[in-house]
């Protein structure tokens, strides 16, 4: 009964949530925006950048002749310009007899990564020259004036290259509307590009859509939509078992395991706003701003409050101490700081935009987190190093099995983050073009499987049970009490009460003086 509940209110839920997607502002995003971006001198070129994307191939390319009306779930992928306009000054354009019908040439060059050594040339050995000058004319074939292309082994029409004039003392030309089809799967390139010297300080105005068959996800995010769904559903089977035991045994619940409820929500909220993010993006074209700030908010909130579980959990917080003191004010300082430096990272990283962050800009966002972690790391183990030898020292076998369950999962946890940060290092710098794109997504996907696995190892050992008061902090009963003295108390027949009231008074008797030594050692 309670599980058919569990499932009305979440499809309740998501139902309102679709219903809020529609109110949420948009930024584009998939959809490359050109803002009057200027072009700037490489060589003897001058070029824009117009993107990079992973795009898969077509599922068939529509007929030339016949009108297709393109939708998002269609099979076509495409890159589709709309309203390209390059704009040159006035002066450049008075060098040019007023009837002169072509006086500017613009070059927009499309090529797979793999193709980029068939754009330029080098006369003689030379350096590499992106645009045809007098030397390479001769040797390499090539058009002076335009950029030199070599056309691809695999399909001669490739590198596809897009012409545009200005035509006489016109100010701007235009290229209204285009669809280029991608009929093979590659990391493609888009850039604007001019040979002519007369038009340096040129700009260019207007938008590129980059479409794949399913949708207007970029190829590297697609398989992540599918991910968060899966890690939705996990979360929701997470959640339900817990809540089970929650209710089933809810006389006996700890003030830790409120925290673990708190974390599991977190987890399932980011996975289900994630996945709406997605399939947003993926079905608009546009990646809404609103939402995608809430799930970045909630995922830093969600690592911060994990991370303090943890934390508090190596401190013996309910186990070995009922509070955590005076350090309750550096572990809040502390929360606050990683939280602040989490979400500034993600929301450079994820709201408003898909494409990597600048270089300096990352790292100057990665590093503070990346210290706060370590510093985390260091306190964790040294916290539970100390919290071992205190549950050894008071012989509680039940809750040192415990840990040390707890932190054999927490080593491995560490030891498969470091692994993989050394992985991922090698896999970015090893794949300088991204050409391994279509498995991109995994080094994403792998931390929240690692969250997941880390907090299903929580819950295991702290579930909440009718034994959950073994491994809680007691005032009433001294903590260096043998489990098997426990066991046996709680098999005496019922026929011996008096025996049991007698022997509580003098257990409360020593507990007491204990109870008073322990307060003389804390003043």
């Amino acid at each position: 009964m309670a599980g058919t509940i569990s499932v009305q209110c979440l499809i309740t839920a998501l139902q309102q949530l679709l219903l809020l997607l529609s109110f949420f502002r948009s930024v584009e995003s998939a959809i490359h925006i050109y803002d009057r971006d200027p072009f700037r001198e490489v060589g003897n070129a001058y070029l824009v950048s117009g993107g990079s994307e992973g795009v898969a191939s077509s599922r068939f390319i529509p007929p030339p002749l016949r009108p297709f009306r393109s939708t998002a779930h269609d099979g076509l992928s495409y890159i589709r310009f709309e309203n390209i306009t390059f704009s040159r000054r006035k002066a450049a354009a008075d060098q040019h007899p007023t009837m002169a019908y072509n006086s500017g040439l613009v070059q927009i060059i499309i090529f797979e990564a793999a193709d980029r050594d068939n754009i330029g040339g080098s006369p003689y050995g030379g350096q590499r020259s992106i645009c045809c000058t007098a030397d390479l004319a001769k040797l390499e074939g090539c058009k002076q004036g335009e950029v030199i292309r070599i056309p691809s082994a695999t399909d001669a029409n490739w590198p596809m290259v897009l012409n545009v004039n200005f035509k006489g003392r016109q100010l701007s030309a235009q290229l209204k509307k285009k669809e280029v089809y991608i009929k093979k799967t590659g990391m493609y390139n888009l850039f604007f590009i001019s040979c002519d010297p007369k038009l340096k300080g040129m700009k260019v105005s207007g938008r590129t859509v980059w479409k794949n068959p399913d949708g207007y996800l970029p190829g590297r995010m697609s398989p992540l939509m599918k991910f968060y769904a899966i890690m939705t559903v996990a979360y929701v089977l997470l959640a339900a078992i817990w809540c089970l035991q929650y209710v089933k045994h809810r006389q006996d619940v700890l003030p830790l395991q409120y925290c673990i409820t708190g974390v599991i929500a977190l987890g399932l909220l980011e996975m289900i706003f994630w996945y709406f993010d997605y399939a947003y993006f993926n079905s608009t074209g546009t990646r809404p701003v609103g939402l995608t700030t809430w799930v970045v908010a909630i995922g830093a909130t969600r690592r911060t409050v994990s991370r303090l579980l943890i934390l508090s959990i190596s401190m013996g917080y309910g186990v070995v101490r009922p509070t955590l003191g005076g350090l309750t004010t550096k572990v809040l300082l502390l929360g606050i700081t990683y939280f602040v430096a989490s979400i500034l990272l993600n929301i450079t990283e994820y709201v408003g935009t898909i494409n990597d962050i600048a270089g300096r800009a990352r790292v100057l966002l990665v590093l503070p987190d990346a210290l706060l972690d370590a510093f985390l790391i260091l306190w964790i183990f040294t916290s539970l190093s100390k919290t071992l030898e205190q549950l050894q020292a008071k012989r509680s076998s039940v809750k040192l099995d415990i840990y040390r369950q707890f932190s054999n999962a927490l080593a491995i946890t560490v030891i498969a983050s470091v692994a993989w940060i050394g992985y991922e290092v090698y896999f970015k710098a090893t794949d300088p073009f991204n050409e391994r794109w279509q498995g991109g997504w995994i080094i994403t996907a792998f931390w929240d499987i690692l969250a997941f696995g880390l907090l299903c190892v929580i819950c295991y050992l702290w579930a909440p049970s009718q034994s959950s008061q073994r491994y809680a902090y007691s005032d009433e009963r001294g903590e260096d009490d043998d489990e098997e003295t426990e066991s046996l108390c709680k098999e005496t027949p019922q026929g011996d009460i008096g025996l049991i009231k007698m022997d509580r008074k003098e257990g409360s008797d020593s507990s007491d003086v204990e109870d008073d030594t322990q307060e003389g050692k804390r003043e």
